[in-house]
């Protein structure tokens, strides 16, 4: 990954952004498509689209799509002492909430704080459970009440408070993996087709994925292309403590996955197939049987129809604040999708024929 490319991933994962407050990082994948379009938009929760216009003689449209939010919390409530009360903000783990630091995102700045733990010392490790998100609290430093509704208002977003970090083997952690990898893949591959496409080309970056797709839901109508290919993570497997019954084969640093069950569409998925092994880019299959768990359910029913394929970058740890990709499976991610954007018209139309 060059320079300029890995600088924009990496302002990509620590812009804050959890769902449902997506404009600044919104605004910087505006900004790294911008120069390569012919038309960029907006609509009123914050989806971002753009366009680069083919050749005026070929009808195919293909787009390439990422979500941009990612999972937190929100304040739900302030106790009497001044300790804030959670709740979820998409799939938030339990698990992993506790003694984390965290940053309360305010219409006045940032207010830094930690979900608190009870120290070992003090709690029988035997018998203890792991407390659902809202009995978790927050300790921002307020000495009562009063002085923490002072700091933050009911419903203030919260992200955990963790730096991406590099890891041997050319691998980075970051708490956001999920999705800023795919939103740097439609930024990516957007900018590498751009010229080289017959086809027209979109690049969508969605809001509100981790909520129930909505985003998605919001723009998949009006889209108008001819197939989608929505770029999300999925589970590598390949660490220790998956149990057997979920391992899938999926392994950072082999490649791209391209999912294969009802969303996919056949069409899609064998072009996409086809592409990859003409570029000599490894690609893994993943069985997707009952649907995706992406934006690609929803962008697959939008406009009557639309032959999608969710294709995964392999991460591991999802929804933990220590997601881990390869950064070579990425660029990878985005070579494929782009050069399937540009052999897109050789394709089309991708519509089943009875």
């Amino acid at each position: 990954m060059d320079e300029d490319r890995r600088v924009l991933f990496e302002e990509l994962l620590t812009t804050p952004a959890p769902s449902g407050h997506e404009t600044a990082v919104q605004r910087r994948w505006l900004d790294a498509v911008e120069p390569h379009a012919d038309e960029t938009r907006v609509d009123a929760y914050g989806n971002a689209i753009a366009v680069a216009e083919g050749d005026p003689e070929t009808e195919t449209t293909v787009a390439v799509t990422g979500h941009a939010d990612e999972i937190g919390f929100t304040v739900r409530g302030v106790t009497g002492e001044g300790f804030l009360e959670l709740a979820r903000l998409g799939g938030s783990d339990r698990t992993v909430s506790r003694g984390q630091h965290v940053t309360v995102h305010t219409d006045d700045g940032p207010v830094s704080g930690v979900v608190g733990q009870t120290a070992i010392h003090l709690r029988d490790g035997d018998a203890e459970g792991v407390p659902d998100i809202a009995e978790q609290f927050v300790d921002v430093g307020a000495a009562d009440e009063e002085r923490a509704r002072e700091l933050v208002s009911i419903g203030d977003p919260m992200t955990v408070a963790a730096a991406p970090r590099e890891l041997d083997g050319s691998l980075l952690a970051a708490r956001n993996v999920d999705n800023r990898a795919g939103v740097w893949v439609a930024a990516e591959a957007f900018r590498r087709a751009v010229g080289r496409a017959d086809a027209t080309v979109v690049a969508v970056s969605t809001v509100q994925e981790e909520v129930g797709f909505r985003g998605a839901r919001m723009v998949g109508w009006d889209l108008d292309v001819d197939a989608v290919l929505t770029v999300d993570v999925t589970h590598a497997t390949d660490s220790p403590g998956v149990p057997s019954e979920a391992t899938t084969g999926v392994a950072l640093g082999d490649g791209p996955v391209l999912h294969r069950g009802t969303t996919d569409h056949p069409n899609v998925v064998a072009a996409a197939r086809e592409v990859a092994a003409d570029a000599d880019i490894d690609c893994q299959l993943a069985a997707a049987p009952s649907g995706t768990g992406t934006d690609a359910d929803e962008f697959s029913v939008g406009g009557g129809g639309t032959p999608t394929l969710s294709v995964g970058v392999p991460n591991r740890y999802m929804h933990t604040p220590v997601e881990t990709v390869a950064l070579a499976d990425l660029e990878a991610t985005a070579e494929l999708t782009a050069a399937f954007a540009v052999r897109a018209e050789a394709f089309a139309p991708f519509g089943v024929e009875l």
